[in-house]
């Protein structure tokens, strides 16, 4: 009992897939919530299983509280996911979700787990050896963190303009802008795995550049792509993100 409330907790809305090969671990940008991901499952192929990672201080897990930093989430994370990690599996971050699968596919190869990723897919982050080159953001004052919010357009209009929802919301929106506003990088032999380093065409804050820099973190095959859309292409450009992570994996898997 207590291993499935663990899986419900970490893996909201994961089904098994008797046909599936490969596991698809997705980590949500900040703010966002594993249902990011609940259409995804419909939309791949039954040989993938799609894993959406719920992260404390959101949706099911509204009443927890959020990690804001980043070594003490992965020492919480990786425990709780090892159990799934004993088929082929991927990794999908976007934003802050892609700092957050790095280091985790770094804190399961010094464990020694004996099972790495096979892919890791990048999205919307510069590599995570690059200083981030604005302020922090994540202590500012009330109404000048809802600007930063708004200049960044991952937050709809109406909930900045709702202000009970939004009281409930910008803790958690903080906690996740200190996550990777605090990240500190460490030097380490790269990863074996490929990497997919993924942008959109129009995202003023991750330059091209930034993106390919992921090609120092791995000896394996890298691979840079970019769609229709700015920081949140995910959304925009879905069926083209989604057809790319298929090819992607399934050339990696054979």
């Amino acid at each position: 009992m207590r291993k499935t409330a663990q899986v419900h907790s970490w893996l909201y809305g994961w089904q098994r897939r008797p046909q599936a090969c490969i596991r698809l671990f997705c980590f949500p940008h900040a703010g966002g919530g594993a249902s990011l991901f609940r259409a995804w499952s419909e939309l791949l192929p039954q040989e993938i299983e799609v894993c959406p990672v719920q992260l404390p201080g959101r949706e099911n897990r509204l009443l927890e509280r959020p990690f804001s930093n980043m070594p003490l989430l992965i020492d919480t994370l990786a425990p709780a996911l090892l159990p799934y990690l004993d088929m082929p599996y991927a990794f999908f971050g976007h934003s802050m979700g892609s700092l957050i699968s790095f280091e985790l596919a770094r804190y399961l190869r010094q464990i020694g787990h004996h099972l790495q990723p096979i892919h890791l897919f990048v999205a919307a982050r510069r590599a995570p050896q690059l200083p981030d080159p604005d302020p922090p953001t994540y202590s500012l004052p009330e109404q000048e963190f809802i600007q930063e919010l708004r200049r960044l357009q991952g937050t709809p209009e109406e909930v900045l303009q709702n202000i009970e929802l939004l009281q409930v919301l910008l803790p958690l929106l903080r906690a996740d802008f200190a996550l990777c506003e605090t990240y500190h990088y460490t030097e380490e032999t790269p990863l074996q795995c490929a990497i997919s380093a993924l942008g959109g065409l129009q995202d003023t804050d991750i330059s091209h550049d930034a993106l390919t820099a992921w090609r120092k973190q791995t000896t394996g095959l890298f691979k840079s792509r970019f769609f229709a859309g700015d920081h949140f292409f995910l959304y925009k450009d879905q069926r083209n993100l989604l057809q790319t992570l298929s090819l992607d994996l399934f050339h990696t898997r054979n």
